[in-house]
């Protein structure tokens, strides 16, 4: 059966996979984002941090999160391009988001240190989950649908947790106004809880139906045959050279994506805007980035992915600039609805892009490479922001500082080919 696009409509495998990001984006938003950050600003605060250092922290601890995950990336990508390996280490480290994220809720309100450390573990069961279910791209779809899977994905991740984000929201908002009999830190312990359990929920179809269909024989010892593999692709690097360059412009251009969307809460509240306002500004961003990320994955089957890339590194630049001089809710309304035109897109994209470059029976390799890149990136953009922070007293010069990253990153990413029709190795 045919869609309005002409294309056949989503598969059980395809739907399931695309459902893991309407669960797991929950994560992304209250955590990553939204609640936690506030929550870690009030109880740093309350600790006596200074508001730039607390700020500081939190860009140190996102960098070491990052870094354990690029360290470990490819090998385990390597391991679990063996048959029947993939399922097991997306489980292992989904498990230790969901069970991380609800423990949260236990933390001693007083204790933004161990509060940072749990934190932590969350982020490398969040991100190392996704290195594993973006692998999976290339088993639940063909390589002609992977921008519009990819982009549907994030696209319904926005739609998805807009749900668990209103309800903690307004658990927040009722504690604040005394309508209910909680303490504030209480709701947003409680919102750390209905993240695990959304993420949980939504993720049981991803493990009841998706499945490894590109794989390499089992050998012996898995571990030895994973580093001797990764050694291979490294000594065979030059029949990879468009993956590679690619991974190169990559690591440029998603240092500033990521970076602004880990530390966005953070800078908002050291401009004086309310906690209040924050959360209101990024639940909008979330309803608005959701169709356009569709629209992304949309608009590449018309011009390509790659010349949607370039529109979206071209909109990061101008977030950039915008929010070096940003003074004002208003300001910080305006650069939150730019990132939302793009934030969703230029990620979808880049996933299927890098898809359609790699082996499908090394996908989970390669994508080791895609999340080492990216990760490595995501060290340099927090710490540039945090180091910046504690020399000036201001985040607004480290901000301003990520658009030599994206101008890097389309420079590179114009050299180049587009995948379709793309030799894997030559």
């Amino acid at each position: 059966m045919k869609g309005g696009d002409g294309l056949k409509k989503f598969s059980k495998q395809e739907n399931s996979w695309i459902f893991y990001d309407w669960g797991n984006s929950a994560y992304s938003i209250i955590i990553t984002t939204a609640v936690f950050p506030l929550y870690y600003k009030s109880v740093a605060t309350g600790a006596g941090v200074e508001l730039s250092t607390s700020t500081a922290y939190l860009g140190y601890t996102v960098a070491i999160a990052t870094f354990i995950l690029a360290m470990i990336g490819p090998i385990l990508g390597a391991i679990a391009d063996y048959e029947g390996m993939k399922k097991k280490f997306f489980l292992f480290f989904f498990a230790v988001g969901t069970l991380s994220t609800a423990s949260l809720a236990f933390v001693p309100s007083d204790n933004w240190l161990l509060l940072l450390i749990i934190y932590t573990v969350t982020a490398v069961g969040f991100h190392g989950a996704n290195i594993f279910y973006d692998a999976f791209l290339v088993d639940v779809t063909p390589e002609k649908r992977m921008n519009r899977i990819s982009a549907r994905g994030f696209g319904m991740g926005y739609i998805g947790s807009t749900i668990p984000f209103i309800i903690s929201i307004a658990i927040i908002l009722l504690a604040q106004n005394e309508i209910i009999p909680i303490a504030v830190s209480t709701a947003s312990r409680i919102a750390f809880v209905i993240t695990a359990i959304w993420w949980f929920t939504f993720t049981i179809p991803m493990i009841n139906n998706v499945r490894q269909i590109h794989a390499i024989k089992r050998e012996p010892n898995v571990l030895a045959g994973g580093f001797k593999r990764l050694g291979t692709t490294f000594s065979e690097i030059r029949k990879y050279r468009t993956v590679f360059l690619f991974l190169l412009a990559y690591f440029f251009y998603i240092d500033g994506v990521g970076t602004i969307i880990a530390m966005s809460t953070a800078y908002g509240t050291d401009l004086g805007i309310s906690a209040t306002s924050l959360l209101i500004i990024l639940f909008v961003t979330q309803v608005v980035a959701a169709p356009f990320a569709i629209l992304y994955g949309k608009l590449a089957q018309k011009f390509t992915g790659k010349k949607m890339l370039y529109v979206g590194i071209i909109v990061y630049i101008i977030v950039c600039i915008y929010a070096s001089f940003m003074e004002t809710t208003m300001d910080f309304w305006v650069l939150a609805m730019l990132v939302a035109t793009s934030q969703g897109g230029i990620q979808a994209l880049s996933r299927s892009y890098f898809a359609k470059l790699v082996p499908k029976e090394k996908s989970n390799e390669f994508f080791g490479f895609y999340n080492i890149f990216g990760k490595f990136a995501s060290v340099m953009g927090p710490l540039l922001l945090g180091v910046t922070a504690h020399l000036t007293g201001s985040s607004a010069y480290g901000v301003f500082s990520l658009i030599i990253l994206f101008i890097i990153g389309l420079a590179l990413l114009a050299r180049v080919p587009e995948p379709d029709g793309q030799v894997k190795s030559v």
